[in-house]
């Protein structure tokens, strides 16, 4: 008996069942070419597939922390993470709240369902805060909303402990060996410390100290600080902070560099000149020295020249240089170091003075102000040049930018 099939009509269950067979002896070309383009595609999705050792992915926890210095657990408890609490309890697939409020602090995790837009989320989360700020009193802070990531999340955790060293030293094996062998090994991307001492250092600034010091080295080490002083106060990087630290360290120099060196006895004016030291100091913390260290240090590292002395030779030149840009700087300085009667009156005058006066104190004090009392040859001109203006970390604050040229004839005027 023969079975016929009209056109479009289905297929009966055992033709459906020898269809692939059949299908693949009558066309095994195109059955090969399938099957090579499948492998072939597993192969290039294969060489792309980059492993993720912390994929991307969005974890349902966020933590917000709000902050109130000085504030109470009690206080912190009632007035933020209450508040908190109730507003955000009304957001969409939250699944559970907790808080912790201790000293100043307040801690609100939240965990939301799996599968949760954390981005859209995170909008809502901001939206609920932003309506509870202005119920707030001024010292509390902005909340700082923290989604969780994997990257939050170590991957090891490794706790030290010794019977041979004590709390201090454990921790300085810590911070100054353990980090960085850690942080050596190929795949760590970072490395965190928790729970080391930091050692306490006390400083006093005594004046006997230096009472017998050389005047020779009185004398470098309070241009030192001068430099240090004036740089700041110049520097690109200046802001309200170092000025005041800089500027109140050139005064005391001034008024005081020479008497502190020429008399031994002198030793009110010794402590001011440490205590200006201190200050310039703190200054170079928050702002940074210019061109006139920047292109002494060649001078120290090839012909041993004193870090102070090598300051003094350039100090004046360099701020000659840079007077057109900083001569409202130099007049503010001018303004706060002369006590007596002000002669000047214009910011000209008054910048001219301060670089002058600067110049008399260096005359004053003998520092050799030229490079031949080195022995410094002019042969090594080009090499002195090529030297300092490699120290760009320097003469990025300089407010003037300086040239391979310009480097060249300030160099030359000290020759």
């Amino acid at each position: 008996m023969r079975r016929f099939r009209t056109y479009g009509a289905p297929y009966g269950a055992e033709e459906r069942k020898n269809f692939v067979p059949g299908f693949s002896v009558k066309k095994p070309l195109t059955v090969y070419v399938v099957a090579l383009a499948i492998l072939v595609l597993g192969v290039v999705a294969y060489l792309k597939m980059t492993p993720d050792l912390m994929p991307n992915m969005d974890y349902p926890y966020v933590i917000v922390v709000t902050s109130d210095p000085g504030a109470s657990p009690e206080s912190i408890e009632e007035e933020i993470t209450k508040p908190l609490e109730k507003s955000l309890a009304t957001l969409d697939q939250l699944k559970n709240i907790t808080s912790t409020s201790q000293n100043s602090v307040s801690m609100v995790v939240l965990e939301f369902e799996n599968g949760a837009n954390m981005d859209s989320l995170g909008i809502d989360i901001q939206q609920q805060i932003s309506a509870l700020e202005g119920q707030w009193s001024d010292t509390v802070s902005s909340p700082y909303i923290l989604k969780v990531n994997p990257s939050m999340i170590p991957v090891m955790v490794a706790a030290i402990s010794s019977d041979t060293m004590d709390v201090g030293e454990l921790s300085d094996f810590v911070d100054e060996e353990l980090t960085a062998k850690l942080t050596g090994i190929t795949g760590v991307a970072s490395v965190d410390i928790a729970g080391t001492v930091d050692r306490e250092m006390h400083v006093v600034l005594d004046a006997e100290m230096i009472r017998k010091l050389p005047r020779k080295i009185a004398a470098a080490t309070g241009i030192d600080a001068m430099a240090h002083a004036i740089e700041c106060f110049t520097s690109n990087k200046a802001n309200p902070f170092s000025d005041i630290f800089a500027l109140e360290a050139f005064d005391l120099i001034m008024n005081n560099i020479e008497t502190a060196c020429d008399d031994p006895d002198a030793m009110e004016a010794k402590n001011r000149m440490q205590i200006a030291a201190f200050y310039a100091g703190v200054a170079i913390t928050c702002s940074g020295t210019t061109a006139v260290h920047a292109l002494s240090y060649p001078l120290g590292g090839k012909y041993h020249i004193a870090h102070g002395v090598s300051n003094a030779i350039l100090l004046v030149l360099v701020m000659k240089f840079n007077e057109p840009v900083i001569r409202g700087k130099l007049a503010a300085a001018y303004d706060r170091i002369v006590h007596g009667e002000k002669t000047c009156t214009t910011e000209a005058e008054k910048s001219a003075w301060v670089v002058e006066r600067m110049g008399q104190i260096v005359r004053h004090l003998d520092i050799p102000t030229s490079l031949s009392e080195f022995n410094v040859p002019r042969e090594d001109l080009d090499g002195l040049v090529k030297a300092g203006m490699q120290v760009q970390r320097l003469l990025v604050n300089n407010m003037r930018t300086v040239t391979p040229e310009d480097a060249r004839n300030i160099y030359l005027e000290i020759m």
